[in-house]
């Protein structure tokens, strides 16, 4: 589905189409892919009848380990560790290196219980930012934050913070987009990939400019070789539902699988969380164990496994905020996205 959120902001939109030019062949296939949306009940039918590969990439299937925060706080990673491994589970992203209340752990064991465990650590969330100068985040700490992630062998290290320091207009998220192209260039300096993590509301608008996206400037500000984007792919649907529509009521859809066919480089990580249709709710959804929602990931991860290289490239990590059991979270999580068969092969 066409974005028109730019149009009226040339110099963004011609950011956006510069480096959307590598995304052309990813373009293209999107169009095919968008155009044969999947029903759940299809999704359902294709699953219990077992056609076609699975729709997740073998050795891809990780978990944001702040859906298992209590567990991780009474038990320990270790503990943990061994019950993901036997969930079916080959990745894990931090959410802090404490184990809380379950005692101290140096970093230098955390990645010897990682590796121990058959699991590859991923990706980890660090501050973007704190008005304390000594705060473990990348604008007081970049050193630190970047060594600690070195240490423990991570591929990725980034932030669930939103792009809001100097607020909610244009040249608010162009100042944040430069920092982050920063933090970028000394993460890659590293070998790693600094990416950031979304909420429903990076999809809202500019206070200064209602007719421009604060996402699309994200993008258009951003170096793609060095900022990525981890898609959390409930608050993405989330921010379709809340600023679906400018402040003026007019019209201003967009499909959050569309931003990542159009650049799927720039996607390595996702949040897989799941959400029940409720038009009554603020975000459109209540969250729900995956699976147990309305969110087609039938559909979404197959369309983004099918362009150039997304078997191989692309990380999917289940997440929910508050499960009401963690563990019983995590093995029905892994369960349904092993479940998933591709409708034609």
């Amino acid at each position: 589905m066409r974005r028109t959120t730019t149009a009226t902001d040339p110099e963004l939109a011609h950011k956006l189409s510069r480096r959307n030019m590598l995304g052309v062949a990813a373009g293209a296939t999107a169009a095919a892919l968008l155009g044969g949306t999947t029903t759940a009940a299809s999704a359902a039918e294709a699953t219990s009848q077992g056609r076609g590969r699975p729709v997740l990439p073998p050795g891809r299937l990780g978990i944001q380990l702040y859906s298992l925060r209590d567990k991780v706080s009474t038990l320990g990673f270790a503990k943990v560790f061994e019950e993901l491994r036997r969930f079916g589970y080959d990745e894990v992203e931090y959410a802090g290196y404490s184990q809380g209340s379950a005692g101290p752990i140096t970093l230098a064991q955390l990645k010897r219980l990682t590796r121990d465990h058959g699991l590859r650590a991923i990706g980890s969330h660090v501050g973007y930012y704190s008005s304390d100068p000594n705060a473990y985040t990348f604008a007081q700490n970049l050193t630190k934050v970047l060594d600690d992630a070195q240490a423990l062998g991570l591929q990725h290290i980034g932030t669930a913070s939103g792009p809001w320091r100097y607020g909610a207009t244009v040249d608010g998220w162009k100042r944040c987009a430069e920092e982050f192209n920063h933090y970028g260039a000394e993460a890659k300096k590293r070998g790693m990939k600094f990416y950031q993590h979304n909420h429903a509301e990076e999809f809202s608008f500019a206070t200064d400019r209602p007719d421009v996206r604060l996402y699309d400037v994200l993008l258009a500000e951003t170096d793609p070789d060095l900022v990525y984007l981890e898609m959390d792919i409930y608050w993405a649907y989330a921010g379709q539902f809340r600023f679906g529509k400018r402040a003026d009521g007019t019209p201003a859809h967009f499909d959050p699988l569309a931003y990542v066919l159009k650049q799927p480089d720039r996607y390595p990580l996702f949040h897989v969380k799941d959400g029940e249709r409720d038009d009554s709710a603020r975000d459109g959804y209540r969250m729900v164990d995956v699976g147990d929602g309305d969110i087609d990931y039938q559909r979404f991860i197959s369309a983004v496994t099918r362009t150039h290289g997304g078997r191989r490239d692309h990380h999917w990590q289940a997440e929910h905020d508050n499960p009401a059991e963690s563990f019983t979270f995590a093995r029905k999580a892994s369960t349904h996205l092993h479940s998933l068969r591709e409708k034609d092969c």
